[in-house]
């Protein structure tokens, strides 16, 4: 099971002992690439967001800051509210992120914001 059709996810268990205060998973991509599915602009309504690179690499867009690659060893956060999208991955992605609070809401948009810079 995973947060989304194209991942599969294992719950580190962060949920349960912190009260509901964070959580945290190992997310792997459970398919190859699609861009139908995956290239969604959207952002997630969240106080913290750490991304760290397992396994693979990416290739994402995140608002203000243009496109970037990650890949194995890369690690940042996610401001909170930032817009992004996913542009591409490998087939052996796979990202441990640890989100404040648990539970939280994912907003699509429409397209990502020009970045100016």
């Amino acid at each position: 099971a995973g947060l989304r059709s194209y991942a599969a996810s294992r719950d580190l268990g962060f949920a349960a002992v912190t009260g509901g205060l964070a959580q945290a998973h190992v997310n792997r991509r459970a398919k190859p690439f699609n861009a139908k599915d995956v290239s969604i602009p959207h952002f997630h309504d969240v106080l913290f967001h750490m991304v760290y690179v397992l396994k693979g690499h990416a290739k994402c867009e995140f608002e203000g800051h243009g496109v970037c690659e990650v890949r194995e060893g890369s690690c940042w956060i996610q401001p909170p509210g930032i817009k992004h999208v996913i542009l591409d991955y490998s087939d052996d992605y796979e990202i441990l992120e640890v989100i404040l609070p648990a539970q939280y809401d994912t907003f699509n948009i429409d397209k990502m914001p020009e970045n100016k810079g």
